[in-house]
């Protein structure tokens, strides 16, 4: 397996991380590219066109600014939300940004940044052109790129796994669930300990376990955040943030807040940490794509109730659960996608909702063989889950649909650890091949696209 848990869990902004922070990414190494090369100097005006899904939902997902922000040399996991806007707003009033934060190049909005909706391109249904133009008119450069979902990019030309490839290979390689069972069983090691294994050929444990403890304090942030921040959800719809008002009350609750009393009261801070991460992800603020950012709430609340509801839960056991879950989505994002707008809401939250469940199932204790039975129950029962948003926004069924994902990710690894022993007749390979068959059967409609389901069967009063 050629990837890292990094590139599972990426620091990035609101609201999607295939429509926001890969189109983001893609503008980025594009104009970097043009700097690298010597180019810059010879460019005057620059061209985005947006194809497929990326124009059909790209208003609603906040792609215009994401090509914005990274055509002016901004970075989704290093740009400050709180003054992106601005940003945007300065290129939209002067007709003409900084390309790669340096040389000033014409860009008005209405000519330089199309959306065509009617189109898709042949790699992937999230498709993004970037032109370079001269003074006289002449091209200077020209690519495309794909993003991929979870924030993956991949420019046309390149081969995904030459793309992703490390440049030394992994201690422990797997292609499969069955294959990371069989290296855990050879060398007696979890599967956290494979996956640290394999990081550990790219740097020392030390600067693992910090990026691991840095991406769980940014989960921790959104969450806080969330808690605390009150008004209406940009984009139209008018969606109030109810996370601060199920706070307030969680939190005036009678000490000790006694699951005795109320036998489902952790579920009740379960579904606020999900609905206080996808408020934030939908206001645009920083959040952690877990594998995505539209199932950016499912794995910080399942952490978050590891951490809250626990005895005996610590920092190496936030690691496990995050180097567990990375080994998963591995699996998914090698063996069909974790992008919604090839697989429909399974690539996301249910994606989300395998991770999660695999990643408790290990600081539960669960050998490696229950560990993947948990994953394969949180997926088994997202299969065929559709992406229908409406007006295009990640807001419904989005937050709602991560408290779902949340709830049924500590369920499978209930089941699979309290009440299984790692025995079962599906098995997590079987079910990713069958979410891979069911995306791709799936019409075009129920993928990202806001042309079926509830995005026109929303009646707005």
């Amino acid at each position: 397996m050629n990837l890292s848990a990094f590139e599972l869990f990426k620091i990035g902004i609101g609201p999607s991380s295939s429509h926001t922070v890969g189109p983001m990414l893609a503008a980025y190494r594009f104009a970097t590219g043009l700097r690298e090369r010597g180019q810059l100097p010879a460019v005057a005006r620059v061209v985005a066109e947006l194809y497929g899904s990326l124009a059909l939902t790209g208003k609603g997902h906040a792609t215009d600014k994401a090509v914005i922000l990274g055509l002016a040399g901004e970075r989704p996991d290093a740009v400050d939300a709180d003054t992106a806007d601005a940003v945007v707003e300065l290129v939209r009033a002067n007709g003409g940004l900084r390309l790669a934060g340096t040389r000033r190049v014409a860009f008005i909005e209405a000519t330089d940044l199309l959306f065509h909706r009617e189109t898709f391109l042949p790699f992937h249904p999230n498709g993004v052109a970037f032109t370079a133009y001269a003074e006289s008119g002449a091209e200077v450069e020209a690519e495309i790129y794909y993003s991929t979902g979870g924030g993956f990019v991949v420019k046309h030309g390149e081969l995904a796994a030459d793309a992703l490839a490390p440049e030394v290979p992994p201690a422990y390689p797997f292609a499969s669930a069955k294959q990371l069972l069989a290296a855990g069983r050879r060398a007696g090691l979890s599967i956290a300990e494979v996956v640290l294994a394999n990081e550990r050929t790219r740097r020392p444990d030390a600067e693992t376990f910090a990026g691991l403890d840095r991406i769980w304090a940014v989960m921790q942030a959104c969450i806080e955040r969330g808690c605390r921040t009150e008004g209406v959800l940009p984009g139209g719809l008018n969606v109030e943030r109810r996370a601060a008002r199920i706070a307030a009350k969680l939190h005036a609750a009678p000490p000790p807040r006694d699951p005795a009393a109320d036998p489902l009261i952790a579920f009740d801070w379960v579904s606020l940490f999900a609905l206080a991460v996808n408020e934030e992800n939908a206001a645009g603020g920083q959040v952690v794509t877990a594998p995505t950012n539209g199932a950016a709430g499912v794995i910080p609340a399942v952490l978050a109730y590891y951490v809250r509801f626990t005895p005996g839960a610590d920092a190496a056991g936030v690691r496990t659960f995050l180097l567990t879950a990375a080994a998963v989505g591995m699996l998914y994002k090698r063996n069909a996608s974790l992008s919604a707008a090839e697989m429909g809401c399974q690539g996301e939250v249910g994606v989300a909702c395998s991770m999660a469940a695999a990643g408790l199932a290990a600081v539960m204790g669960g050998t490696n063989e229950q560990v993947e039975n948990a994953a394969e129950i949180g997926m088994e029962h997202n299969l065929g889950l559709t992406c229908d948003p409406v007006g295009g926004l990640v807001q419904i069924p989005c937050i709602e649909r991560n408290t779902m994902g949340a709830v049924k990710a500590i369920n499978a690894a209930r089941l699979a650890v309290l009440h299984g022993d790692g025995k079962h007749t599906v098995s997590l390979d079987r079910v990713i091949e069958t979410m891979r068959q069911t995306g791709v059967d799936m019409q075009g409609k129920y993928k990202e696209t806001s042309l079926g389901g509830l995005a026109v069967n929303f009646v707005e009063c």
